[in-house]
């Protein structure tokens, strides 16, 4: 029963978009009908809030990261069960239940998650998305990049097979949710990071 209710559980965690509610609270445009239309940290600074975008930021890790610890240190610490938690809220970011289906790209709650259940191999993602960022300058191949290492970098740390294949799951349905950005990375039209801005 377990492996269906907390599952379910951080979907409906993961549901709750963050940038919606703080735009919303702070009485910014809304970010699914305002700049790139994606409710995520990226699109609410861009519509020029820092705060809430950094709010934003913090809310989207945090719908990867509560349930899964909470799952691990009230409930059960087992692998499988833990990894279903964290795609559950993963789902949920991408497909909220309460606002029509229609949700982010899912890195920060992708880092969540693995943040819950290896917080070194989360800190490396970060390394790797800011070594990646600095180089070329284009946040979607940071992200990109950084998804498809995961995987390895669990494997690599000795993790368990759930988690890798976790890590695997979320690399695939992130590259799925940026296919735009992979198109325009190709044509060479996705927009840089402005450093300095």
């Amino acid at each position: 029963m377990l492996y269906w209710l907390l599952p379910a559980a951080g979907y409906l965690i993961g549901s709750v978009s963050s940038a919606i509610v703080v735009s919303a609270l702070l009485r910014l445009p809304d970010p699914r009908t305002s700049g790139s239309r994606n409710p995520g940290a990226t699109n609410v600074l861009r519509l020029g809030s820092k705060l809430g975008g950094l709010l934003t930021l913090a809310g989207d890790i945090a719908k990867g990261l509560l349930p899964v610890l909470a799952v691990s240190c009230w409930i059960s610490d087992h692998a499988l069960l833990l990894a279903a938690t964290g795609l559950g809220a993963f789902l949920g970011h991408l497909f909220p239940l309460y606002f029509k289906f229609t949700g982010g790209k899912g890195v920060a709650t992708a880092l969540g998650v693995v943040l819950a259940i290896h917080p070194l191999v989360a800190l490396i993602q970060i390394a790797t998305w800011l070594l990646v960022a600095l180089v070329f300058r284009y946040s979607s191949l940071a992200a990109l990049v950084t998804a498809a290492a995961t995987p390895l970098y669990l494997w690599l740390a000795g993790d368990e097979t759930s988690f890798i294949v976790l890590g695997a799951v979320l690399a695939v349905l992130l590259f799925w949710r940026h296919r735009q950005n992979i198109e325009r990375l190709i044509a060479r039209t996705e927009s840089k990071i402005r450093l300095g801005r």
